[in-house]
C-alpha cells in the first residue's frame, strides 16, 4: 500500500541508503564547491570521497546555499505517488535550507493544485535530523495522514538528542562563530570541544584534551539521559570510520539498544567540523 504522505529531507539527516529506500524518503541533495567543481551531497560523491578533496586541500573546499530548484524537483517527484508531503529541514538557525525549502513549496503549490505540502524545521541537524524523518516515514508506513505524519515529527524533535566530538577546530571559524586566529590557536592548544544542538542552536557542553576523554563524555551525556533505558542511536563519524565502529561496539555492549545504526557525517558539516568527528544521535523510547 501506498503511505499518503511522503517524506522528504535534505542530505544532512545522515540517513543511510538502507533507511531510505526501506521507507521512501526522498533525499534533498546540498551541495559543495572543490577547485570549482559542484558536487551533490551523497549523490555525486560520498562523504568519505568528499572528506579525502578536503584533506587534499581544505581552503578549496567551499559549501554553497542550497536552491529551491531542488527541493521544487523533489515536490514534484513526490507528488506523482502522494499529494500529501512533509519535508523536514536543517535547523533553520544553521541553515537557509529551510528558507529555501519554504520558497519551493510556494512555486510547488501553484504548480501542483491539490498538493498539501508542510515544511518542518528540526530544530536540529545529523541524524538527529534524521530521525526526526524517520518518524514521519514510520507514520506514514503505518498509513497514518499529513496531520499525524508532521505531530510524529515534532514529538520526536522534541526527544531527539545530538552531541558530537570534534578532533579539531582548526576549521571552526568557517561557521562564523569564532575568529580564525582562535581557532588556529585552539588546534596549536589540542582542544577538542563537544558540542550539541539546543533550540536549534549549536552549544559547547564541553571541551576535553583528548579523544579518549572525550569519547568517555559522550557516552556518560548519553547514559545520564537513557540509563537503561530502551534507547535508539545513530553513532556517525567523519572520516573515522575504526573509531566510529568502536563507538558502536561500545553503545552496544553499554546501552540497552532497541535501534542502532551507523551512518557518516555530511561533508557540508566537515566544512566546519574537520574530519575526526565522532557523534551520537539518540532518544530513548520503546
Amino acid at each position: 500500500m501506498t503511505p499518503r504522505v511522503g517524506v522528504i529531507t535534505d542530505s544532512l539527516a545522515c540517513l543511510t541508503k538502507e533507511l531510505v529506500e526501506q521507507y521512501g524518503i526522498r533525499i534533498v541533495p546540498l551541495s559543495f564547491y572543490f577547485r570549482d567543481k559542484v558536487y551533490k551531497d551523497w549523490v555525486d560523491i560520498t562523504p568519505s570521497e568528499a572528506y579525502e578533496l578536503f584533506l587534499k586541500n581544505p581552503e578549496s573546499w567551499y559549501s554553497t546555499a542550497p536552491s529551491p530548484t531542488e527541493f521544487l524537483e523533489a515536490f514534484h517527484e513526490v507528488s506523482n505517488r502522494t499529494k500529501n508531503i512533509l519535508c523536514v529541514t536543517i535547523s533553520s538557525k544553521l541553515s537557509t535550507t529551510y528558507d529555501v525549502a519554504q520558497v519551493a513549496k510556494g512555486q510547488a503549490e501553484a504548480e501542483l493544485p491539490g498538493t498539501s505540502i508542510e515544511v518542518l524545521d528540526s530544530r536540529t541537524t545529523t541524524a538527529a535530523e534524521g530521525f526526526v524523518a524517520l518518524a514521519a516515514a514510520q507514520a506514514a508506513a503505518e498509513g497514518k495522514n499529513l496531520a499525524e505524519v508532521t505531530k510524529a515529527a515534532e514529538e520526536m524533535r522534541e526527544k531527539v538528542t545530538f552531541v558530537a566530538l570534534l578532533d579539531t577546530v582548526r576549521y571552526v571559524y568557517r561557521s562564523g562563530r569564532i575568529p580564525k586566529i582562535a581557532a588556529r590557536a585552539g588546534s596549536i592548544l589540542d582542544i577538542r570541544p563537544i558540542f550539541t544542538i539546543s533550540s536549534g542552536v549549536v552549544r559547547t557542553v564541553g571541551i576535553v584534551r583528548s579523544k579518549e576523554h572525550g569519547v568517555e563524555r559522550l557516552l556518560k551525556r548519553m547514559r545520564d539521559k537513557v540509563g537503561q533505558n530502551p534507547v535508539h542511536v545513530a553513532v556517525m563519524h567523519a572520516y573515522a570510520p575504526d573509531e566510529a565502529e568502536r563507538l558502536k561496539e561500545r553503545v552496544s555492549t553499554e546501552f540497552n539498544c532497541a535501534e542502532l545504526w551507523l551512518t557518516e557525517f555530511s561533508p557540508l558539516m566537515g566544512y566546519t567540523t574537520g574530519t575526526g568527528t565522532l557523534g551520537l544521535a539518540f532518544y530513548s523510547g520503546d
